[in-house]
């Protein structure tokens, strides 16, 4: 791990941008950035790195959950770096910058201060300050209004939703994780500049961005190379252990909980009890997503629309045999969430997991049953 460097960098030395590929994890999925310093002459080969947080952090886990993990800027010798990607199969690209002596002075000198003990952390967000971002925006920092990004350099039209499902297949369960936890806000369309919270877009904002010299105009990247070329991975197919299916088991245990209930005119109380309590369950996570975490992407989650927190009370009185009127009250007001949930949908107001298209029909039967049974 390097420390803060102050010897200036020579002439020949060179500043790039690195961009990782995705790799297999989830928390790999959407790729990585670094800034990568070459000094032949001093023998200086460095890489810059935004994307690091400690697990020794005292009370980890929950600063991550409220979304107030710091993660912080790390220097490390490139190669023990680069083979680490490589080992891992993931592509790695390299743009160098066409900078003036003076710029990448600069840029070094505000990596190096950036790499002090007391500037090195920073709040993550995942949309707007991560890895990332961190390397446009320290662009600019240094380079200020020498520094032209073109608005143009990708002719796509996606949400912050749709940009994140790129990466991550519909169909797991990461994905399906992150359409519960994430709420409206990302599916609002995103600008180009917006795009940059992925790695691909900053390698496309780059290699398309100019930069103001002297003798005029030229384009920011001088070069570009890759250091790895990943192998293609044949597809896998797990559709046994896949949401989708999953989800259609569940929603037919439901389905044929409740036909069997109506056969016999009866209700199977344990079933109620448990759909309600987990669905509560859900919601009051939900909620605290929302209000009592500072993640901006968990704001305005429609999914409460079917995990309705309340739930999580009504199970005590949805078991009982003969439950009150009202409990008949709050069911109907459950059919028309999801009714609402549909018209969230239809209307692009918030995008739901399409591996819950089983359970949302599951759920509507079940309700609908409900009315029904608890009007006797």
């Amino acid at each position: 791990m390097l420390q803060a460097q102050y010897v200036p960098l020579s002439e020949a030395a060179k500043v790039s941008i690195l961009t990782m590929g995705p790799g297999d994890n989830l928390y790999d999925k959407f790729g990585h950035s670094a800034f990568r310093i070459e000094d032949p002459t001093r023998g200086f080969d460095a890489v810059y790195n935004y994307g690091v947080y400690d697990f020794d952090t005292p009370n980890f886990y929950t600063k991550f959950a409220q979304g107030k993990l710091l993660y912080k800027l790390e220097g490390v010798n490139s190669q023990p770096f680069i083979d680490h990607y490589i080992a891992q199969n993931r592509w790695i690209k390299q743009q160098e910058l066409d900078l003036s002596y003076s710029e990448k002075q600069e840029l070094f000198t505000f990596l190096n201060n950036n790499l002090k003990p007391e500037n090195k952390y920073y709040k993550y967000d995942f949309f707007y300050d991560n890895c990332a971002t961190k390397i446009r925006d320290v662009l600019v920092n240094v380079l200020g209004d020498d520094i032209i990004y073109t608005a143009d350099f990708t002719s796509e039209d996606k949400t912050f939703r749709e940009l994140i499902q790129q990466n991550v297949h519909w169909n797991t369960w990461g994905s399906v994780g992150m359409d519960v936890a994430i709420g409206a806000v990302t599916d609002k369309k995103a600008t180009t500049w917006q795009y940059q919270f992925l790695p691909d877009y900053v390698f496309l904002a780059t290699a398309t961005a100019d930069l103001k010299q002297n003798n005029g105009i030229q384009p920011l990247v001088a070069n570009t190379e890759t250091i790895y070329e990943a192998t293609k991975k044949p597809p896998t197919s797990d559709f046994l252990t896949s949401p989708l299916f999953i989800f259609i088991l569940l929603a037919l245990a439901i389905v044929g909980y409740t036909y069997r209930d109506a056969k016999r005119h009866v209700r199977s109380r344990a079933l109620d009890v448990l759909i309600f309590g987990v669905t509560g369950c859900i919601g009051v996570i939900l909620c605290l997503l929302w209000f009592a975490t500072d993640h901006s992407a968990t704001a305005n989650n429609y999914n409460l629309l079917w995990a309705f927190p309340f739930n999580l009370l009504i199970a005590f009185f949805i078991g009982k045999s003969r439950p009150k009127v009202w409990v008949r009250r709050y069911v109907l007001f459950l059919v028309l969430l999801l009714v609402l949930l549909v018209m969230h949908w239809f209307t692009g107001v918030q995008e739901f997991a399409y591996a819950f298209i089983p359970l949302f029909v599951a759920l509507a039967t079940r309700f609908v049953y409900l009315l029904r049974v608890l009007k006797d």
